[in-house]
């Protein structure tokens, strides 16, 4: 009787041994395909970094432009006409709005809609107005709610106001466009952020608001770019960061420049236009100028007070990261 138990026994050992075995030999597969793909990645990186993929062609698109009475925004909505977009310019303000789509038209097809981004329901109206007139939109170009140099400089906007500008206002417009892009099976999202939220933020002068609302369009736009890819989706999402001192040429005499030769100002017209090659080209996340996102991430893995060393070394006399 013992022997009979003492041979069951061994019986069920065996059958649990070589589970465990199969187990070990599934998790060592895994890792090496992931450590394979991990290399692959790293390198299609490197080589894409040395020789960028091609510029695909925008032409017949119908893009929305928020935010382009002026800055980065006017100037994308000017290159995207030349580019053969059908362009929806979008601003609060109707002045800086329509003289912008003036401009557009001598170049291609535009039309200005005033809409304040914060209100749902005119968001909602504005989307059904654009459809009905341009066609289904196929991009979205989120350009307003990045502060400027001015805005850093001076005293910055109600808490309330820079939240529902720069993050709330993002969620409205998704919610009427991405179904647009779903019907047509394509689509781009174009999201403009500070590059206080790429390494750090904006604290002194009270702008935490300021660098809060930049990590939290982040935080979007790698949520959104997640849930797209898990659902198969033939819609990309590209989140670019900007230096807010490129486009601010004008106030360059308010800013003390630590690096002048490192640091300094670039055109609204040349910041739109790597911003729309980095589109073109489908990359999910680049800044400009181009150094900043390699900066951000050395920030994030250097311990914190290294991390505060190298910016105070590259402090511009507003605090941008």
């Amino acid at each position: 009787m013992v022997a009979l138990l003492n041979a069951k026994s061994k019986y069920r050992k065996r059958p649990t041994m070589l589970l465990r075995i199969y187990s070990l030999g599934v998790l060592a597969l895994d890792l090496c395909s992931l450590c394979i793909g991990i290399w692959f990645a790293v390198i299609v990186a490197l080589f894409r970094t040395l020789r960028p993929p091609p510029l695909k062609s925008l032409q017949g698109e119908v893009a929305m432009v928020i935010g382009a009475g002026r800055g980065v925004g006017r100037e994308i909505a000017l290159q995207l006409c030349q580019l053969g977009v059908t362009v929806a310019c979008i601003d609060i303000n109707m002045e800086t709005c329509e003289a912008t789509t003036k401009r557009a038209c001598q170049t291609g097809i535009a039309s200005s809609y005033v809409c304040d981004v914060t209100d749902r329901e005119q968001v909602d109206h504005i989307v059904e107005k654009v459809r009905s007139e341009l066609g289904e939109v196929t991009m979205l170009l989120h350009c307003c709610g990045v502060p400027s140099p001015r805005a850093l400089i001076h005293d910055p906007p109600e808490i309330r106001e820079t939240m529902d500008v720069s993050v709330l206002s993002h969620f409205w417009l998704l919610d009427s466009v991405l179904p647009c892009m779903q019907r047509m099976g394509r689509g781009h999202v174009v999201v403009l952020s500070s590059v206080a939220g790429l390494s750090g933020g904006a604290s002194r002068g009270g702008r935490v608001p300021l660098s809060t609302a930049q990590f939290a369009v982040q935080g979007l736009a790698e949520s959104l770019h997640t849930e797209l890819r898990h659902s198969n989706s033939n819609i990309m999402v590209t989140l670019i960061h900007v230096y807010p001192f490129i486009v601010g040429a004008e106030v360059a005499k308010d800013i003390r420049f630590r690096i002048p030769s490192y640091f300094g100002t670039m055109p609204a017209a040349e910041a739109a236009k790597q911003i729309l090659d980095g589109v073109r080209r489908n990359y999910a996340e680049f800044s400009v100028p181009g150094y900043l996102l390699y900066l951000g991430h050395i920030l994030r893995i250097l311990p914190k007070k290294a991390s505060f060393m190298l910016r105070d070394l590259l402090d511009t006399g507003v605090d941008f990261a």
